[in-house]
């Protein structure tokens, strides 16, 4: 199932803060969500639109279904080096 329109979960916004970052919805077609440093400065793109994410299934199907459905995510991606694109993404929507 395709999800054109995106909003970025309370989730999504509470890891960010915690990391020091700022999210937005993305300016860029492909993606959900715009990553920025504390100063406003353009770090990466996030998420690609059409994909569910931790926040969103914790809404739609509720949290075990959303734990069952991480456990997945982390068993097909692994682990990223911090500071790349996979690591805001594992880290801000898993």
């Amino acid at each position: 199932m395709v999800y054109k329109y995106y909003r970025i979960t309370d989730y999504s916004y509470d890891r960010a803060k915690e990391i020091g970052v700022i999210i937005k919805p993305s300016q860029k077609a492909k993606y959900k969500i715009d990553v920025y440093d504390k100063n406003n400065k353009y770090i990466t793109s996030i998420g690609a639109r059409g994909y569910l994410d931790y926040g969103t299934i914790i809404k739609k199907n509720g949290k075990d279904y959303a734990d069952y459905r991480r456990s997945l995510f982390y068993k097909r991606h692994g682990k990223y080096k911090k500071g790349t694109r996979g690591w805001y993404s594992s880290y801000i929507l898993w």
